[in-house]
């Protein structure tokens, strides 16, 4: 079975450049969608065959580049709360005597319900592992991986720390490397200045790339202006030329920097393999959270300064309804929402909807954001004004060739 969708309105960095604009706007798009697989994409010609989408815009399949699968939904049982990061940590490692195999399963399944259902196609999830041993949490994911829609992802996201001693690390690193049921595994850690240790970020760069990892890293969560998490990282991946991706998450001290060394350090990540993910709704709750006080900083990293040299940046909800965040619904749409706010986002459809968009910037697995030759997954926008976009984040979620009948209601109330 065949599917032509006409006059869609795709985003300026998902078309190449020699794309035909009318007024600087991309002109509308016909996709031929074939046995579930996009085989064309080409400018507009006319009426045409197939459904006619007035100009509706539309995304591809959503990314959740940053979860936390084993803390989600665990906000209403943990009580009063410490503000900051360091109270949620201690709140969280409290509640860990409940996280048995059902009670993780529970609350996984319905983050992945959610997420599903908002047309996200591919997640990536830390799961603690706080000792040598693997936990629980990845062994009920890897479960629930078998039996998903998108390609799930699983970060080890271990204490810097315990990365000390090479032989740990490398044991850990080899227990990833080798788990034919979770494929998708990614090394991970927490790094933060409370804990940094060079030997064992050493370790964790060395031992990643001996096993053929890729990276995750939390890193430098924390208004603090001496921490050098990242600047270390992306000089050490660097000198030692890292073969695969690295993913580094929060970032929030570099908007602490003095200019001229924030400006040094997103320099030193521009020439590295490096992916930077903002994480807005945790930041904003977390960041100079202080009781009875209102937060004088935003704790966001330097979304517009990154981007402007090419880093690849990505959005993503973080923790949902945990001692982290008490609000969030795995919507990416609402994470870019958030964003336009807290950063002062502009051209928010053409430029900026990328960073819920491009799977390929999370791993050396990923070539590219092109359509053709992928599978039909579209996140199909009851919208068609790209300016005020995403104003109203209503949607209709595309997989295949069945065009859901909520789409094609919206479109008869424009025609």
């Amino acid at each position: 079975m065949a599917l032509q969708l006409n006059n869609l309105r795709l985003p300026a960095w998902l078309l190449p450049a020699t794309w035909p604009r009318t007024a600087g706007q991309p002109e509308t798009a016909r996709l031929d969608i074939d046995d579930g697989i996009v085989t064309r994409v080409q400018p507009s010609s006319g009426p045409g065959e197939g459904l006619d989408c007035l100009g509706a815009l539309a995304l591809p399949g959503l990314v959740e580049p940053h979860a936390h699968l084993d803390k989600t939904y665990t906000r209403r049982r943990l009580g009063a709360i410490t503000p900051g990061l360091l109270g949620a940590i201690e709140a969280t490692q409290a509640d860990r005597a409940f996280w048995t195999p059902d009670d993780l399963r529970q609350r996984a399944s319905r983050a992945l319900g959610q997420a599903r259902s908002h047309g996200v196609t591919h997640l990536r999830t830390h799961l603690d592992w706080w000792s040598a041993e693997t936990p629980t949490a990845w062994q009920v994911i890897r479960e629930l991986a078998q039996d998903t829609s998108f390609h799930l992802e699983q970060v080890a996201l271990l204490p810097l720390p315990l990365l000390a001693d090479k032989t740990v690390a490398q044991r850990i690193a080899r227990t990833l490397a080798n788990d034919t049921q979770a494929p998708r595994s990614v090394l991970g850690a927490f790094i933060h200045s409370s804990n940094f240790n060079a030997q064992a970020l050493h370790n964790l760069l060395a031992c990643a790339a001996e096993a053929g990892l890729d990276l995750d890293l939390h890193i430098d969560e924390e208004l603090n202006s001496a921490a050098c998490g990242l600047a270390t990282v992306a000089r050490a991946a660097t000198a030692m030329q890292f073969p695969g991706r690295i993913v580094c998450s929060h970032a929030c001290a570099l908007s602490t920097y003095p200019e001229a060394q924030a400006q040094a350090t997103l320099d030193d990540v521009a020439r590295a393999p490096i992916t930077l993910v903002a994480l807005p709704a945790t930041n904003l709750y977390l960041q100079d959270a202080v009781h009875g006080r209102t937060p004088r900083l935003r704790g966001l990293t330097l979304l517009k300064e990154a981007r402007l040299r090419g880093i690849a940046l990505l959005l993503g909800s973080d923790n949902v309804q945990d001692a982290f965040c008490p609000i969030g619904n795995y919507d990416p749409l609402s994470t870019l929402q958030l964003a336009v706010l807290s950063a002062q986002l502009d051209d928010v459809f053409d430029t900026w909807s990328q960073t819920v968009c491009r799977a390929d910037w999370l791993s050396r697995a990923e070539h590219g954001a092109d359509l053709p030759g992928k599978a039909a997954h579209l996140t199909l926008l009851h919208s068609t004004d790209p300016y005020s976009w995403p104003a109203d984040t209503a949607r209709s979620v595309l997989h295949g060739e069945h065009v859901p009948e909520a789409f094609t209601t919206y479109l008869r109330g424009l025609a």
